[in-house]
């Protein structure tokens, strides 16, 4: 029996809170975490690591847990998309952390030993906005009033993603600026999405609940993820990178 050379696929680890979770459920359409594995297919595993409800604390505490060793397999990729429940308010939900501790925390996650020992090419999402007319819906629906969130307060936290991503050197993909941008908001303007701005109808296409992803979100967080990966690393787009097992014609049998 002829023993194949190549080694093992190399992953692909997109590490994340509710919105990395559900970004494999294509029940509604569209959906980010299938997409990108139809896009490594036979090159790439991607491994899907969110945790729903997790901030940063709890996910750092998770992290070392499941983070394979380099003899185990190697990391090429690695995303990291948190700050959805680290930015909600004092006082409410209880998953709220500190701004400071926040960027401690996304430092302390791309800076672990585990993670390092792997070396891959780090991808720091920030935080994506919100959408509080949609979230008071969502929750006057379920018969309560909730005012955990803020768009003001969570730009804070999506951009503090971007002040680690340039103190540590690692690319960013900001996913606020995109969404905003598309919802044609400029700078110095009210928040799209905050109650001091005529709602967006963008943003309803964008959030189901108001901070959940519809599948058209997940549409231009892929994108943006392709783009991203082709401008920083054009060796590493899918069309650029060999199949790990050889086209049929000349796989041994």
């Amino acid at each position: 029996m002829l023993i194949l050379s190549q080694g093992p696929y190399d992953q692909f680890l997109l590490f994340g809170d509710s919105i990395t979770q559900q970004s494999c459920d294509q029940a509604s359409g569209f959906a980010f975490s299938p997409a990108l594995q139809n896009a490594f297919i036979r090159r790439l595993d991607v491994i899907n690591r969110g945790f729903s409800g997790y901030n940063t604390t709890q996910a750092l505490a998770a992290l070392p847990a499941f983070m394979p060793k380099p003899e185990q397999a190697s990391l090429r990729f690695m995303a990291v998309f948190f700050g959805a429940n680290d930015a909600c308010l004092p006082g409410t939900t209880g998953q709220d952390v500190p701004l400071n501790e926040f960027k401690q925390n996304l430092r302390d996650t791309i800076q672990h030993k585990t993670v390092t020992a792997q070396k891959p090419r780090i991808i720091l999402i920030t935080t994506p906005p919100i959408n509080e007319y949609k979230l008071e819906e969502h929750y006057l629906a379920k018969g309560v009033s909730d005012r955990s969130r803020t768009a003001e307060h969570t730009r804070k936290y999506a951009d503090a993603c971007k002040d680690i991503g340039k103190e540590l050197a690692v690319a960013v993909l900001d996913i606020w600026s995109i969404m905003m941008a598309k919802a044609g908001w400029k700078e110095g303007e009210p928040l799209v999405g905050s109650k001091k701005a005529e709602r967006s109808k963008v943003l309803d296409e964008l959030l189901v609940d108001g901070l959940h992803f519809l599948p058209a979100a997940y549409k231009v967080l892929y994108e943006s993820m392709m783009e991203l990966i082709c401008r920083t690393w054009p060796d590493q787009y899918p069309e650029n990178l060999p199949s790990v097992f050889p086209v049929w014609t000349k796989a041994p049998s």
